[in-house]
């Protein structure tokens, strides 16, 4: 395994000296005696954990870790060891007796709420212009109040009886068995919430994650103490950007500031490696997990799964993996396979923690540009140069490392073979989303990339990935977060071409979006990119139904295209453009030798904008 070093940047009171150490190890390396995922024996490791787990008495192994004892922990575990003592765990009936006896139903640490700045019909809806879209994005509105959560008053007074994390103000979570919080969900949530007017709302959850950052040190994957030794996709500071852009709410940011720099600081300190290209040294991030055991909430698929291998070492290197990747919410995923320096394999082959990730390095990015701009407005200007520098030396390695000219795109870098991960995923993109890019880079060469992809064929939406491997972040399921982060990092560009691609994205996942719940009267976790309308599969539980992000991201495509998209096909020229497409000779416009769209072709001396169906189709006869 190759050597790299963490960068640890170690700041005095004041920020007045900054000295940043090398830390030398050896990555993905074993390292005995790492702490379980909390120090709770019952919802965190242990022989009740495992037992009850292991005889599978819940379909799901989240409901187990979810639920609620009604005494306090030692008295839970004396009735346990009493039932080892006879024998009896291994009697289902006296097991599940012993759990109705000791635990309440999972979701009881909530009750009914009300949100007081709800609002039957935000401002945004009267710009889309469809009369249905329109109907359908007011229902979304509602299922707000759904979605919404306050916790009793119980899980502030008495904590160890539960799992979940108390927090002081309501949240919004994303639905089905996700009845918690979870870290990065809550961007797409926080967006869609800020259309719809719900400012007490949205202040209360950044609130509620300040909270668990000074608490915790970070912010976990979701809002549960079983997730507090890994986190997510840093977004609390997007968040708050996304939050002031609406209020102008300094005072908050004011009191708000230390603490959204200690979560840029874990990242920083717990989250980088040092990669060499071409002789100079550059630091970047990835996704690690520095715990113990199984993950809790999956923990009868975790450990069956691990017998494949034959050392405790090799099993907890596994286990490392798989919280690395949920680290990333990618899981499960082949782009964090690597065997042979390829994305080949299955969930044995998990090596999340080689890999350096597009997405992730552009957030990081973004975080500290947004730490910069935040301090220059609370006029704090050593510090706003700090943060500018730190955002100026990311994207100097973002270029270096990941950029990748010849193809057109940023790619995931192996530090375990030192080779580029040549492989489709939406997020090749996404410094175009975070602005994590300079002057050097051809917008047509990206254009020209996702042509030669051809994932624009998919009628349902843009794929995860290319490859069938059964895992629900894989081919073909098309999650909502991506489409946004592809779709924004097109119109952030500028250009054109790239601008009407994304329009064409947003409308191709809008419609689909919109025929499934026309059909269902539900919003999915994940759809499939080859169905309009399908929902998708695969992975470790069954789709589910709300759902947070996805609500989020159709009301903020709805708001930034809903005076242009419709539910129907529509030419401006009054003959229909399909009787002539056969005969019709075609030419492909274009706008330089980069640039490649698809959006647009001259038939009999007119233009006309030819929906992407079209276009797909097109190709097997025409070289585009």
């Amino acid at each position: 395994s190759p050597e790299v070093g963490i960068l640890i940047p170690r700041f005095t009171a004041g920020f007045t000296n900054r000295v940043t150490s090398v830390v030398s190890f050896t990555c993905g390396e074993y390292v005995p005696d790492l702490p379980p995922p909390c120090s709770s024996n019952i919802y965190c490791h242990g022989d009740l954990l495992h037992t009850i787990q292991m005889e599978q008495i819940y379909h799901d192994s989240k409901e187990f870790v979810d639920m609620k004892m009604r005494y306090p922990a030692n008295k839970v575990l004396s009735s346990f060891e009493e039932l080892m003592k006879n024998g009896s765990h291994r009697n289902r009936e006296k097991l599940e007796h012993f759990l109705n006896e000791m635990f309440e139903p999972a979701g009881s640490e909530f009750e009914e709420w009300d949100p007081s700045d709800w609002k039957t019909h935000p401002q945004f809806l009267n710009d889309i212009k469809d009369p249905d879209f329109r109907e359908w994005c007011k229902k979304l509105n509602d299922l707000w109040k759904f979605l919404g959560r306050k916790m009793k008053n119980d899980v502030r007074d008495n904590p160890e009886l539960y799992s979940i994390i108390y927090v002081p103000h309501p949240v919004i979570v994303p639905g089905g068995r996700f009845r918690e919080f979870y870290y990065w969900d809550s961007y797409w949530i926080v967006r869609g919430l800020l259309l719809s007017e719900m400012y007490t709302t949205v202040r209360g959850m950044l609130a509620n994650f300040l909270s668990i950052v000074e608490t915790y040190g970070l912010i976990p994957n979701g809002g549960r103490i079983y997730y507090t030794m890994r986190s997510q996709p840093p977004m609390l500071i997007p968040m708050m950007k996304s939050y002031l852009d609406v209020t102008s709410d300094t005072e908050f940011l004011k009191s708000s500031i230390d603490i959204l720099e200690q979560e840029f600081v874990f990242w920083m300190t717990n989250h980088t490696v040092e990669v060499e290209k071409d002789g100079k040294k550059y630091t970047l991030g990835r996704y690690k997990d520095s715990s113990s055991g199984p993950r809790p909430e999956s923990y009868r698929e975790d450990f069956s799964t691990a017998q494949q291998f034959s050392t405790n070492e090799e099993k907890e290197n596994y286990y490392s993996e798989l919280k690395a990747a949920a680290e990333s919410g990618w899981d499960f995923s082949s782009r964090w396979f690597i065997v042979n320096a390829t994305n080949k394999g299955s969930l044995i082959n998990l090596k999340t923690r080689y890999i350096i990730p597009v997405d992730l390095n552009s957030i990081l990015y973004w975080n500290a540009k947004l730490l910069s701009e935040f301090y220059k407005e609370l006029k704090m200007p050593e510090k706003s140069n700090y943060y500018r520098d730190i955002a100026d030396k990311w994207l100097e390695a973002v270029t270096a490392v990941l950029w990748h000219d010849e193809v057109g795109a940023w790619l995931d870098y192996d530090i375990m073979n030192d080779v580029k991960r040549d492989y489709f995923y939406p997020t090749n993109i996404s410094p175009l989303w975070t602005g994590c890019y300079d002057g050097r880079i051809n917008i047509g060469k990206v254009l020209k990339y996702l042509q030669k992809t051809k994932i624009t064929q998919n009628l349902g939406g843009i794929p995860t990935t290319v490859e069938h491997t059964g895992e629900q972040w894989d081919y073909p399921n098309a999650w909502p977060p991506l489409q946004y982060i592809m779709i924004m990092s097109l119109n952030n560009t500028n250009d054109p071409w790239a601008q009407q691609l994304a329009f064409d994205l947003s409308e191709k996942w809008v419609r689909s979006n919109y025929k499934a719940y026309n059909e269902t009267s539900a919003m999915f976790e994940k759809y499939d990119a080859t169905i309009p309308g399908g929902h998708g599969g695969g992975g470790e539980y069954e789709v589910q139904l709300g759902f947070g992000w996805t609500n989020g991201v159709v009301m903020e495509l709805l708001h930034q295209y809903g005076h242009r998209l419709t539910l129907r096909d529509k030419f401006n020229e009054e003959e229909d453009i399909r009787t002539n497409m056969a005969a019709a000779p075609l030419v492909v416009c274009r706008a330089g030798d980069d640039h490649y769209t698809g959006a647009c072709c001259h038939i009999r001396s007119r233009m006309y904008r030819v929906r992407s169906v079209v276009v797909n189709c097109l190709q097997n006869f025409y070289l585009l």
